[in-house]
């Protein structure tokens, strides 16, 4: 009986609490996807995966080329040489297996590494304003069916001008941006 009363007096000090608080909400992922580091991020992950996909591509290539001599020689060989043979072309597929499954990690890995700090410089910004301007909550835009912009205050703006992100920038100029750079890729 008494951890139920202890309950309710700690929910009802948290709602009176909360209700004595000032709310603002932001667009944390405008933020980070918008600031000019994140382009530079972007730029050295693209150049990253396409180092990739090109040392892929030509361990396709050899593999391709090994494979072709092999169906066109096979019947000339002797079982010493076609077992030979056979054994490097699994080893070819064995190492674009494991190129693969270790460039996706190191590529995931790089991505972290180079966002981190974005992140981090985003959330320290909001958190700036948020202790400047007194408000007690702060919450992600995107993570909330309903918010009355009347009750609250809407600190993206204000971060935007904070992390210098061009005040004509959005999100769907910057996914034009990104498409129209992967047209120009093919």
């Amino acid at each position: 009986m008494k951890k139920i009363v202890l309950i309710a007096a700690m929910a009802l000090f948290t709602l009176s609490a909360s209700a004595q608080g000032k709310f603002a909400i932001v667009d944390f992922n405008e933020l980070v996807m918008l600031m000019p580091e994140a382009d530079a991020a972007r730029t050295q992950i693209q150049a990253a995966q396409k180092e990739a996909n090109d040392t892929y591509q030509s361990m396709v290539e050899e593999a391709q080329a090994k494979y072709a001599e092999y169906q066109q020689k096979q019947a000339s060989w002797s079982n010493a040489v076609k077992e030979s043979k056979e054994k490097e072309l699994g080893e070819i597929q064995n190492r674009i297996q494991e190129f693969e499954r270790s460039i996706q990690v190191e590529l995931q890995q790089q991505q972290s590494q180079l966002m981190e700090p974005i992140y981090k410089k985003a959330n320290e910004t909001v958190e700036k304003l948020a202790k400047a301007g007194g408000y007690t909550f702060v919450f992600e835009s995107s993570q909330y069916l309903y918010v009355d912009k009347a009750q609250v205050k809407d600190l993206t703006p204000d971060a935007r001008k904070a992390l210098n992100i061009p005040a004509g920038r959005t999100l769907e100029a910057l996914q034009k941006e990104l498409q129209a750079q992967q047209e120009q890729q093919k």
